[in-house]
């Protein structure tokens, strides 16, 4: 465990950009650090492999002084990852995620295996061993930096804001590649970011901080969203917190309909058998389950699946595997308002209303009180 206690981190000309910060962060956990620009973020983390000298204050791993280890001993102990990655430019992929190994004393080959292992953990072509950053994407070079932080199995990962400088769609699936790689390793993760969503995300804990380096909040995000401790945290998390809250809803619950869902070789009596039901459109897949489109039943003309004139499904969400926010998601951006569930290979295993999620999602927050007043 990463222990802070009562850390202030004061300079010369008289700035405070930590105050009096004291947090207990577990073991094989995420705890991220959010906060706007100036409220001590970053300082923190460095505060932690003393990158930065605290004023005031210790920090303990595992109980021992962090200010009385050797300070190289101690950041090699710890992956370190950044915006932007910092990796060395004259040196290839696999020498670069090889750099704390070989400092460490490991041979060259030993070195450079254990990198090649790291580049299949984080998603990474081995044909891209002997490439330079420059010849990389932003986000295959974010992940030659993990595979760097992790080359040693250091107990402990610190990141700061190491997703912030990719597009959405790329920081999305380095997040999802981070949360894999977290299951499967189970490290000690202090990770710094501005981003809200990003923090809800990825934290099993999660520290708001003030402008003036002062924690304003330190929980679950569960819990953040439901009870913010006081306005400043409330206006951080926006005025769609109850939305983001959704998210730890799973849609295993949600009551699917499978009479709407007819296959595009379907004949004429079999599409006919499906008018009349409550869903005024029909959801068309194809031959292997997977979804085409909506159509109304009266757009098929002679009972023939015309799929020219079928309506976008939208975005559907795995059944049981995403949360009642993601269902909800896919209805509200569906043309026919209705959500498309599918399973894990993308094959169609139901549809349902918004008014279903919203029954759903009534049911859910009362579960939680009631289960929160039995806690209590």
């Amino acid at each position: 465990m990463i222990r802070i206690d009562s850390v202030t981190k004061r300079y010369p000309d008289g700035t405070v950009a930590v105050d009096r910060l004291s947090l207990e962060i577990p073991d094989r956990s995420i705890t991220v650090l959010v906060g706007p620009s100036g409220c001590g973020k970053t300082t923190t983390l460095r505060m932690i492999n003393r990158m930065i000298e605290p004023s005031e204050g210790t920090i303990t791993l595992d109980g021992v002084d962090i200010s009385r280890q050797p300070v190289n001993s101690l950041r090699r102990s710890m992956g370190y990852v950044i915006q932007n990655a910092g990796l060395f430019q004259h040196r290839t992929v696999v020498d670069n995620i090889a750099t704390v190994p070989r400092l460490l004393g490991w041979s060259k080959d030993k070195a450079r295996e254990r990198a090649r292992e790291l580049m299949e953990r984080v998603g990474l072509d081995p044909s891209f061993a002997k490439r330079y950053p420059y010849q990389l994407s932003g986000g295959q070079q974010q992940r030659v930096g993990v595979a760097r932080a992790l080359a040693a199995d250091p107990p402990v990962l610190l990141m700061d804001e190491p997703f912030s400088a990719v597009d959405p769609i790329v920081r999305k699936g380095l997040q999802e590649e981070l949360l894999r790689i977290q299951e499967e390793l189970g490290k000690t993760i202090v990770f710094v970011t501005h981003d809200i969503d990003e923090a809800i995300r990825l934290g099993t804990m999660v520290a708001v901080m003030r402008t003036g380096g002062r924690l304003a909040q330190f929980a679950p995000p569960a819990e953040l969203l439901s009870s913010p401790a006081d306005s400043f945290v409330e206006d951080f998390l926006g005025t769609d917190r109850g939305i983001r809250r959704l998210s730890f809803f799973t849609s295993e619950a949600l009551e699917l309909k499978k009479t709407p869902i007819v296959a595009v070789d379907s004949s004429a009596e079999q599409i006919a058998s499906r008018e009349g039901t409550d869903v005024p459109y029909l959801l068309v897949t194809d031959l292997e389950g997977r979804p085409l489109g909506w159509s109304a039943p009266g757009d098929l003309t002679a009972g023939r699946i015309e799929a020219g004139r079928l309506l976008s499904y939208g975005r559907p969400f795995v059944h049981g595997k995403d949360s009642l926010r993601a269902a909800l998601d896919c209805a509200v951006l569906s043309p026919t308002g209705w959500a498309v569930a599918v399973d894990g290979d993308g094959r169609v295993v139901g549809v349902v209303s918004q008014q279903t999620i919203g029954e759903a999602i009534r049911s859910a927050h009362a579960a939680q009180e009631r289960d929160e007043k039995v806690a209590g």
